[in-house]
């Protein structure tokens, strides 16, 4: 635990603007209670420019917060190593001052937890020296376009796309038995407990739709390469709607079919088939109609030209 003697006066940044005085307290005081929390707003051990504010006051730039003496645990200074800095470097699609996409690689977090001590979010943040934060969220087990926000504006803004569907993503995938040459359109609620995400009627809605592109007939088996948009971005949605459509995706070994997995193992495929390749949106810094793609990585690549 760190025992702060003294009360800090931290000035809002850019981010925190239009934030709740509650929710930055909870970011500010790691490892405190909410009771807690809400009872120094309540006695008004916390300030906003010297004056009292409710739990529910949206924060201004530029705005001085007391936060009274208390203690808080110590978060341990994670420091990414220079290769993985390296990495992220070169993987950047596209920067500007609002926001960065990256091509994320195969078996990379975005966060820590789970086992992984630091996450792609967690080695940018230890970089950037403004604050960044996660747009949306890709698997770990999935490559490609992931877009993080450098301005609270900009990260309101790209969420209010995501929940209006005007932010589009396009991912390639590579799934079972031969797909019919049209559009599929999957629409089933996916609710998720604690480690699946399943199709059940008190999920969330949930929309894919499916365009096969090409076919390949290997022996026993036989495969489509699809490309998929999502108009919604549940938790495993496009694995779930490819198991539930009978299709499932080639090397998942959560919702994969465990026999077309060997035998695509044999074929030399050693991860998800599962790409992120374009992101279309509204850049909230210019106004404009950004569209980032990711290529197909090497080795998924290389793996096609096989078949």
């Amino acid at each position: 635990m760190i025992n702060h003697d003294s009360p800090r006066f931290i000035t809002v940044d850019d981010f925190s603007v239009g934030q709740r005085l509650d929710n930055y307290l909870i970011k500010q005081l790691k490892g405190v209670p909410k009771s807690r929390i809400y009872r120094i707003i309540r006695k008004g051990e916390v300030r906003v420019n010297k004056g009292r504010k409710k739990a529910d006051y949206k924060l201004n730039s530029e705005d001085v917060v007391r936060i009274p003496p208390i203690r808080t645990s110590s978060a341990k200074d994670i420091k990414p190593s220079e290769d993985l800095l390296a990495l992220l470097n070169s993987s950047i699609l596209y920067e500007d001052k609002g926001l960065v996409v990256i091509n994320k690689r195969h078996g990379m977090a975005v966060h820590g937890g789970s086992g992984v001590s630091i996450g792609i979010i967690e080695a940018l943040k230890s970089q950037y020296k403004e604050p960044i934060e996660l747009v949306h969220r890709l698997d770990r087990a999935t490559s490609g376009c992931l877009i993080l926000a450098k301005k609270r504006s900009v990260l309101k803004s790209l969420h209010e796309q995501l929940v209006n569907h005007e932010l589009e993503k396009r991912y390639t995938a590579l799934v079972k038995d031969t797909w019919s040459k049209k559009k599929h359109t999957i629409d089933a609620p996916i609710y998720q407990n604690s480690r699946y995400s399943v199709i059940d009627s008190k999920g969330k809605e949930s929309l894919s739709h499916f365009h096969p592109i090409k076919n390949f007939q290997l022996g026993d088996f036989s495969a489509s390469l699809v490309e998929v948009l999502i108009e919604t971005g549940r938790t495993h949605q496009i694995r779930v709607h490819a198991q539930y459509a009978k299709h499932p995706v080639a090397q998942d070994n959560k919702y994969g079919d465990s026999l077309f997995d060997q035998f695509m193992k044999k074929k030399g495929l050693n991860r998800l088939f599962l790409h992120a390749k374009t992101i279309t949106f509204t850049n909230p810094m210019t106004k404009e109609i950004q569209k980032v793609t990711a290529p197909l990585p090497n080795d998924l690549e290389e793996f096609l030209n096989k078949l």
